[in-house]
């Protein structure tokens, strides 16, 4: 038999299991995921346009002011822009519905504006979150 050592037994650690996600986080992960494709090809048709035009003054330069003349328009960069703060909104609706961490709301603000990087985070995420969805 054995003896008693006068000490309690340690109770089992208590599993810990994430917070329930509100309903509707379905429905955010598609405009996430929506947006994430969106904002990655506007932000790779910017680059495109930047390089045409300041690598390889692709339309030629002003003669009046000597800067390089847009290739594709301004509206690329101010198209971006809108859909950039259109895509902050979705993930910033999503981080708040899943619970994670500030360090993954900055990285997938951040996506947004670092070329590629919006197409292999949305990967990351979505699969993230339909662990956790079931």
């Amino acid at each position: 038999m054995t003896e008693p050592t006068g000490q309690p037994t340690p109770a089992p650690a208590e599993v810990r299991r994430p917070a329930p996600v509100p309903p509707g986080t379905p429905g955010r992960l598609t405009r996430y995921r929506v947006m994430a494709f969106v904002t990655g090809t506007m932000l790779l048709v910017l680059c495109l346009e930047m390089v045409l035009k300041y690598v390889f003054h692709a339309n030629g330069v002003d003669p009046a002011t000597g800067s390089p003349l847009p290739v594709l328009g301004t509206w690329v960069a101010i198209v971006h822009g809108w859909i950039y703060v259109v895509y902050l909104f979705t993930v910033v609706q999503l981080w708040s519905a899943m619970r994670w961490s500030l360090g993954r709301l900055v990285t997938m603000a951040l996506a947004g504006v670092v070329p590629v990087m919006s197409f292999v985070l949305e990967r990351r995420v979505h699969a993230d979150a339909r662990a956790r969805l079931g």
